[in-house]
C-alpha cells in the first residue's frame, strides 16, 4: 500500500435493531423513563463496537439516544462506565445528558439526552477544526484538576501495548502490514519517543482519552458536543486536543502552525507532544492484522491502520524523517 486506507466513519459498525433486544430491556427502559417508547430509528453506524445505538421518541414527546449492550460485548462495560461518568463532569462540559439507565437479564441500557448535529472531519474543514479546538480549550480549563476522583492516568490505559516499535527491532514481532515502505527506517526513534511517556503524558487533567471526530457532534446551532466519555483518564491537559491534529493534517488543516497559536501547546515541549504521536501510532500498529475484539466490527482495524499511518506521516514532518528512497 502506498497511501493511507480510505475509513468512512459513516459506516463503520454493525449494530442490531431494537426489536432483537430482550422484550424485558425494553419493559425497564420504559418503567426507568416514565413512558412508552413509541418509535426507535435505525440504529446508528458509527463506532466499532456491536452495541445497539438509536434515537427513539417516546409517548411524553421527548426524543433520547438509546445505547445497550448484553454482557460479554466490549459496550457492556463501556455504556456502564459512561453513564457512572457523565452525571459528575462538570455542567459546563457539553456532553449530552444521562436521563436514567436499564440493567436486566444480562443486558444494560443508557438513555442520553438527544442532540441534533452532525460529525466533523469528513474531511476536516478550517471551520470545524477552529470550533473543535476551541471546544478543547474550554474543556482543559474545567477538566483540570480532574473533578472526578479515582482516575487512572492515561499511561495506565495503553500499558504495554506501545511497545511495538522496540518488539519488532529485537525481533519479537513482525512488521504490520499496510503502512508506510520508510517504517523499518524510523522505527528506532520510535521506540525512543515512547520512553518518555512516563514523564510527557502525565498531568493533573480529567481527559476524554479517545476523542475523534466520531465522538464529537457539531449541533444545528453551532455548538460542540463531545460523547463516549468512557475512557476517561489523568493525563495532559492538551492530549485529547492534540490527538486530533494528524487526522486534521493529513485531510489538509495547517496543524503546525496551530499548535504555536493555541494556549493550550504554545509552552509544550516538542518532544512532549511528538512522544503522544508515538505512543498512539505504537498503540494502532499492535492489532492491525488481528481478528476485532468480541463485539467490535472489522472497521476498527482499518480504523486502527488509517490512525498509525497518520500519526506516523505526521511525526515524519516535525522529526525530518527520510521517507524518500535516495
Amino acid at each position: 500500500m502506498n497511501r493511507a486506507p480510505d475509513v468512512d466513519y459513516f459506516a463503520t459498525s454493525l449494530r442490531p435493531g431494537w426489536n432483537s433486544l430482550p422484550a424485558a430491556l425494553h419493559e425497564e427502559l420504559a418503567v426507568a423513563l416514565g413512558t412508552q417508547i413509541t418509535a426507535v430509528s435505525a440504529p446508528v453506524r458509527s463506532g466499532f463496537t456491536g452495541g445497539f445505538a438509536a434515537r427513539a421518541q417516546l409517548a411524553d414527546g421527548r426524543r433520547v439516544f438509546i445505547k445497550a449492550a448484553g454482557e460479554g460485548q466490549h459496550a457492556y462495560e463501556a455504556y456502564q462506565r459512561e453513564a457512572a461518568v457523565v452525571p459528575q463532569l462538570p455542567s459546563s462540559v457539553r456532553a449530552p445528558a444521562i436521563i436514567t439507565t436499564a440493567h436486566v437479564d444480562g443486558w444494560f441500557a443508557v438513555a442520553s439526552e438527544w442532540i441534533e448535529g452532525r460529525m466533523p472531519g469528513a474531511p476536516w474543514t478550517v471551520e470545524d477544526f477552529g470550533l473543535v479546538t476551541a471546544t478543547c480549550e474550554q474543556l482543559a480549563e474545567v477538566l483540570r484538576p480532574s473533578p472526578l476522583d479515582g482516575l487512572s492516568r492515561f499511561g495506565d490505559l495503553i500499558g504495554d501495548d506501545v511497545e511495538v516499535p522496540a518488539q519488532i527491532l529485537a525481533g519479537e514481532r513482525k512488521l504490520p502490514n499496510g503502512l508506510q515502505a520508510w517504517l523499518p527506517r524510523v522505527l528506532p526513534e520510535l521506540a525512543e519517543l515512547v520512553k518518555l511517556a512516563p514523564e510527557a503524558l502525565t498531568g493533573d487533567s480529567a481527559t476524554h482519552s479517545d476523542l475523534r471526530p466520531d465522538n464529537i457532534l457539531i449541533d444545528n446551532d453551532g455548538a460542540c458536543w463531545t460523547i463516549d466519555w468512557n475512557w476517561l483518564t489523568l493525563g495532559p491537559r492538551w492530549g485529547d486536543w492534540v490527538g486530533l491534529l494528524p487526522l486534521a493534517q493529513h485531510q489538509g488543516i495547517d496543524t503546525f502552525a496551530a499548535i504555536a497559536r493555541s494556549p493550550l501547546t504554545a509552552d509544550v515541549p516538542k518532544d512532549h507532544l511528538d512522544c503522544l504521536a508515538a505512543v498512539i501510532a505504537a498503540y494502532m500498529m499492535r492489532n492491525t492484522e488481528a481478528p476485532p475484539p468480541p463485539g467490535c466490527t472489522p472497521a476498527l482495524r482499518e480504523h486502527q491502520r488509517l490512525y498509525a499511518w497518520t500519526f506516523l506521516d505526521w511525526l515524519a514532518v516535525r522529526r525530518n524523517w527520510p521517507t524518500v528512497d535516495v
